[in-house]
């Protein structure tokens, strides 16, 4: 690539893929003297009046001087950045580092000269904003904090590039031309633009996927049957929109019609735009279909095909190439191995995937990295047995399979703008960027409910086709790091779909207290114990007896509703003998007319097995057609269902109920049950969610409760305290300093007393005691009364076994404690004795910070001892720490009322515990050199706290892909 005069190899690390504004993609990397003829080709496809904002002068054409310039870089003081698709330029940049008057210089000389050319067929694609961002980076690894630009000012465009990026800058007119100059230093505002960007451009390429005006199916089998074809027939009776096309090049050439739908040989024979291919061709043939989707302009592929990374090790090999492929033409992925997608919105109502009927639209979106769960989930929101489906249908539908490319974060930037889209339910295997991810999550949160639930999270690896960056964090851990980003995690795909019927239609509660009536006391009973269990606080259940009629329901809802001292209700239910049907649509009746007039509170039922109400409850958008004098309902055997405001048709008739303990049914195939097209209900209306069990339906209101508490806790955050006694500067130096001597180290005790002195973090003193006449000195130097501790691996925080000794007042005391410890355990130089003050009492706490390369740096805290470490129960927070994160911290785990005052105890001093949690939180988010610190244990009296053992850990920093330049997770 480059000769050997030149001072640096090629930095292959500068490459990466980006996806631009309108949702392609393009390759950026560096230019090389290989880049001569495409230098040349893509000048002159550049216009005349380009090429005139960039040499400021009349500049047809490139000498071979100008050639030689721009391809010839040393990659330290000349670099050149070309964005690439196709293999052919689109846009180039390239900066000169320059010192004093401007000319040519090299290091210590720390700023340059960028300038950039766009073809002007890409202008408006935001292909400058992303090289701005990569050449900054590159810049700034060389030692360059400054970039100067001129710029003409009729040349409106690139000014605005420079002035949106968001750095600190200064403008200055002179000679007829805008001069800007910037430091490259990411300030706040520049994070935000380019996350701004990063969202417009992920969101528009996922957009383009899903809502394709023209559809092209490549595999379709010649005979009926076979995954082509099937999804051919789903995609046209789904109803689509856009133009639909068959694709096999087995095809005579004579036939032109597929099942009614047009047929070629290669997308290279249809006429117009293709927006979106289906690939369904074995994996050996899919790379021939890449070239010409690639080179027919299709925007983007979803691959059914299988044999990828979950055939093994040469299957992902295979899946790489396929994914640098299909990003040279500036095509996006969704697969391979993917089960498909789907887009209910009667302007596109498409349905690319092998579920054979359209699922019913609604307010859902689902994203699902497994094929199977994906069927489970579709089945579930879609029958009316099988578990809590109701009629809340779905939005979006995305599965991923290997997730090669498209992934849960890129769905997540499209739901946040998508108003069909109320709540987000994702099933996960693996999160690739978990930093990426929590931040979207947050985003996303505060706006719109998230649920997950996350498969393989006990396996320790990832499933085979996903590559991603493992966390050494246990799964505890993730998930509550996960809760605090406002991310309602659930345990299973059940209670996925729960919690996502709940809050797709019901508004958020404002607290925990719930009120609970019904025909039954022990279900009411039931209700209220689960509650108890969920953390919530019930009234006492109003038991309205069997004889309960619909009237009864309706004021015993109204009155509970009207309650200030209620913030949900939840109705319990059971069969009414003889009434039938009709007294089914009655009660729904009597509910959904309560509920409507009091609409600011979530009401949920709990049924035993009432196929007839479920149908009640949900008859306004059942897909059952409405029953006329004389006829009778197809009968529907269903577990659940959801009132809305509007007219509840006549119930159609059920199946006999199965006994309250069973199991819900599970879908029996991958096909959801026939059905004719959907009632929708009325705009805004809210649909009551009924549940089989009272535990399921309690389970998603204590979702709901946390969630809406999260969201009122979010709009304020709190702030990250100053300190005036932090020496940032001089910790960098230690920190420095200790680096020099390795790679990574755990410091000494010293060592470490003074680098957490510096962020005002105090370790008790303690002095090592190799021999009893040492103990006694370390003693005199202390001041009694001491304690003697053995510090070994084995006994280290483990007060149980015996190998402390407090209190100990004098000397004669200390050396019988001494003899003691060494007949017990062993020699001296294996104990490690050392001599430290007595602290005051309190409760024994323990405060740990670690940086993980996936999921960034995390502070945790719980309480110190056995039982603690037996329970896990620690409780977690992303850093940097908030003042009101800090205070939920410590008010998280289970164990929390002893620092309160349990049992007569005095409370311990909070303030001071806070504080320290967010010293350490500052010292491990300004250095992210301490890649670990545990404090343990710290005593919290009722006044102050005291540090009795510390330790902390050194090491290069992890590397941070969420700081740098926009890219896609590069293969």
């Amino acid at each position: 690539m480059q000769t050997s005069s030149d001072r640096h190899e090629y930095p292959a690390h500068w490459e990466a893929d980006v996806v631009l504004r309108d949702g392609g993609t393009a390759r950026v990397r560096p230019i090389t003297v290989d880049d001569a003829e495409r230098l040349v080709s893509f000048y002159e496809q550049v216009s005349d009046e380009s090429k005139y904002y960039r040499f400021f002068a009349p500049y047809p054409r490139l000498s071979a001087k100008d050639v030689h310039r721009f391809t010839h870089h040393d990659f330290v003081d000349r670099v050149g950045l070309a964005a690439t698709i196709g293999g052919e330029f689109i846009a180039t940049v390239r900066y000169d580092r320059i010192g004093a008057g401007g000319t040519p210089a090299s290091a210590p000389a720390d700023e340059a000269e960028v300038a950039f050319l766009v073809q002007d067929a890409h202008q408006g694609r935001g292909v400058a904003s992303a090289l701005l961002e990569h050449i900054a980076a590159v810049a700034r690894e060389r030692g360059i904090r400054r970039f100067a630009a001129e710029v003409l000012p009729a040349n409106t465009k690139m000014i605005k590039v420079f002035m949106d990026a968001g750095y600190t800058q200064k403008r200055s007119f002179e000679d007829g031309v805008v001069r800007l100059e910037f430091d490259l230093e990411p300030t706040d505002r520049s994070l935000a633009v380019q996350y701004a960007r990063e969202h417009r451009a992920e969101a528009r390429s996922v957009q383009r996927l899903l809502q394709p005006g023209s559809v092209a199916v490549i595999g379709t089998g010649r005979t009926p049957g076979g995954v082509g074809r099937s999804i051919l027939g789903n995609i046209r009776d789904a109803g689509y929109t856009g133009r639909l096309y068959a694709v096999n090049k087995a095809l005579p050439e004579a036939q032109k019609e597929l099942d009614g739908v047009p047929a070629r040989r290669s997308v290279r024979e249809i006429d117009g735009p293709v927006d979106l291919a289906v690939v369904t061709v074995p994996a050996e043939h899919v790379p021939e279909v890449v070239t010409e989707c690639g080179e027919h302009g299709v925007q983007g592929l979803v691959v059914i095909s299988a044999g990828y990374a979950d055939s093994g090790p040469d299957g992902r090999e295979r899946q790489r190439a396929l994914v640098r492929h299909a990003r040279t033409y500036g095509m996006r992925i969704i697969g391979p191995n993917a089960f498909g997608i789907v887009n209910t919105s009667a302007q596109v109502r498409l349905n690319a995937s092998l579920a054979p009927e359209m699922p019913r639209p609604g307010r859902i979106g689902l994203f699902a990295q497994s094929g199977a769960i994906g069927i489970a989930l579709l089945s579930r929101l879609h029958r009316r047995g099988g578990g809590v489906t109701g009629v809340t249908g779905v939005s979006t539908f995305v599965s991923s399979g290997n997730r090669a490319d498209v992934s849960g974060n890129d769905v997540l930037q499209y739901w946040y703008d998508d108003p069909e889209t109320d709540v987000a339910l994702m099933y996960l295997e693996s999160i690739g960027n978990p930093r990426k991810f929590t931040r979207l999550a947050r985003r996303t949160a505060a706006v719109k409910p998230l649920v997950v639930v996350q498969g393989a999270r006990h396996g320790g690896v990832a499933p085979q086709g996903h590559a991603v960056r493992a966390t050494r964090l246990p799964h505890a851990t993730v998930s509550a790091l996960l809760r605090q980003a406002g991310v309602i995690r659930v345990d299973t795909i059940t209670d996925l779909v729960d919690a996502g019927l709940l809050l797709a239609r019901q508004p958020l509660p404002a607290g925990p207290r719930v009120a609970i009536l019904g025909n039954s006391e022990s279900l009411g009973l039931l209700t209220y114990d689960a509650c108890l269990s969920e953390g919530l606080r019930p009234h006492s259940p109003l038991d309205l007896t069997t004889a309960a009629s619909a009237d009864d329901f309706h004021a015993a809802l109204s009155r509970a509703l009207a309650d200030d001292t209620c913030d949900a209700v939840v109705v319990t239910a059971i069969p009414t003998v003889g009434e039938g049907s009709a007294g089914d649509a009655a009660l729904a009746e009597a509910l959904r007319s309560a509920a409507a007039a009091e609409p600011g509170k979530p009401v949920l039922v709990v049924h035993v097995e009432l196929g007839g109400l479920a149908e009640a409850l949900s008859a306004a958008t059942s897909t059952a057609p409405q029953a006329t004098a004389g006829t009778a309902p197809q009968a529907t055997a269903g577990t659940t269902g959801q009132a809305t405001a509007g007219t509840v048709p006549q119930a159609a008739s059920s199946t006999a109920p199965q006994a309250a303990s069973s199991p819900p049914e599970e879908p029996r195939s991958a096909a959801p049950a026939q059905r004719p097209p959907s009632v929708q209900a009325p705009e805004g209306a809210h649909l009551i969610p009924a549940y089989p069990a009272a535990e399921r339906a309690v389970r998603a209101l204590a979702q709901a409760v946390a969630y809406a508490q999260w969201r009122r806790d979010a709009a304020d955050p709190g702030k990250v305290p100053e300190y005036e006694d932090i020496d940032e500067k001089g910790a960098a130096g230690l920190i420095a300093g200790h680096l020099a001597r390795g790679q990574g180290l755990t410091l000494g005790t010293q060592e470490t007393c003074d680098l957490l002195g510096r962020y005002g973090i105090h370790v008790h003193r303690a002095l090592p005691a190799p021999t009893p006449d040492d103990a006694v000195a370390a003693a005199r130097t202390i001041g009694y009364p001491v304690a003697l501790k053995a510090t070994a691996p084995h006994l280290r925080h483990r007060a149980d076994l015996g190998g402390v000794r407090l209190d100990l007042a004098d000397e004669e005391q200390l050396r019988r404690a001494y003899a003691e410890l060494t007949e017990l355990f062993g020699k001296a130089e294996e104990l490690r004795p050392v001599v430290q003050g007595m602290a005051p009492r309190g409760v024994d706490t323990v405060v740990r910070a670690v940086i993980d390369p996936a999921a960034g740096a995390a502070l945790s805290f719980g309480l110190a001892g056995a039982a603690t470490q037996l329970l896990g129960d620690m409780a977690h927070r992303l850093i940097p720490v908030t003042d009101r994160e800090a205070t939920s911290l410590i008010r998280s785990i289970r164990t929390a009322p002893l620092l309160f005052g349990w049992r007569g105890s005095a409370p311990v001093d909070s303030a001071a515990l806070e504080e320290l949690l967010l010293r350490v939180s500052r010292l491990v988010d300004d250095h992210p050199e301490v890649v670990a610190v545990t404090l343990e244990p710290v005593v919290v009296a009722s006044r102050g706290l005291s540090v009795l053992s510390a330790s902390v850990r050194l090491a290069p920093p992890p590397a941070r892909d969420d700081l740098g330049p926009r890219t896609l997770p590069a293969y």
